[in-house]
């Protein structure tokens, strides 16, 4: 599930047994060398598909990690990027992989609660990349409210989201079965360590994400590929601030 560089079954297993914040404090290390790191051919179709969209000046990316959506919004935005996350580990991991540099934005970390984000109409584009597992529904609308707050009027809220799988496919018994193991975990096992995949449904996101006061559409992520059925494999979630 990871390369010789990545974390050892034991360093999972004591992440797995954390809370969400410590456990990500502890994987932050080795996280780049892991299947949880968003892959870079989904970054560059995002990328790709954002140029398009603006100009941006200025861009968040709510729950970094270890920066790889700040690495895009470097790409599409002309002024400063900033990066969010609680967890401290990660951010440190991000400021060592994405120092400034002189030809392009620059970058700012601020360790913070992706459920009360502090800033206030600050960013043209926010980004999220693999996140949302963390956030159980009834986050939702704090989640999306904050990242309204902090765009300006026009700005954007975007984000990659896969075709769920179908009913037949390993992928949708895979996880299933992580999902279950995972709330039995939490019922059992505290503190809690929250991560799903399939809580974060297009219709009810796309739902709370209007409530917020987003205009929303879903755009084809052509190049990711189409499944047999021809379904794309994964849509651009783009959420307007109106």
């Amino acid at each position: 599930m990871s390369t010789t560089q990545g974390p050892t079954l034991r360093e999972l297993a004591v992440q797995a047994l954390s809370s969400v914040e410590h456990g990500y404090d502890l994987l932050a290390p080795k996280f780049d060398h892991t299947p949880y790191r968003t892959p870079g051919r989904v970054l560059g179709a995002v990328a790709r598909a954002l140029r398009p969209l603006g100009p941006f000046r200025t861009g968040l990316d709510v729950c970094c990690g270890t920066g790889a959506g700040v690495g895009v919004l470097r790409e599409v935005c002309s002024g400063r990027v900033t990066g969010v996350d609680f967890s401290a580990g990660m951010l440190a991991r991000a400021r060592a992989s994405l120092p400034d540099a002189p030809e392009g934005p620059a970058v700012g970390w601020v360790r913070a609660d992706a459920l009360a984000l502090p800033f206030a109409e600050s960013f043209d584009l926010a980004v999220s990349f693999g996140a949302f597992g963390h956030f159980l529904p009834r986050e939702r609308p704090a989640l999306f409210a904050g990242v309204h707050a902090s765009l300006r009027p026009g700005g954007l809220f975007v984000f990659p989201m896969g075709a769920p799988p179908p009913v037949a496919s390993r992928a949708y018994w895979t996880t299933l079965g992580f999902d279950t193991a995972m709330r039995v975990r939490n019922a059992l096992w505290r503190p809690r360590f929250v991560m799903y995949y399939r809580t974060f449904r297009l219709p009810d996101v796309l739902r709370d994400l209007e409530r917020a006061g987003f205009r929303t559409r879903l755009e084809p992520l052509a190049e990711l590929g189409v499944r047999s059925d021809g379904v794309p494999r994964a849509g651009l979630v783009v959420a307007a601030k109106e």
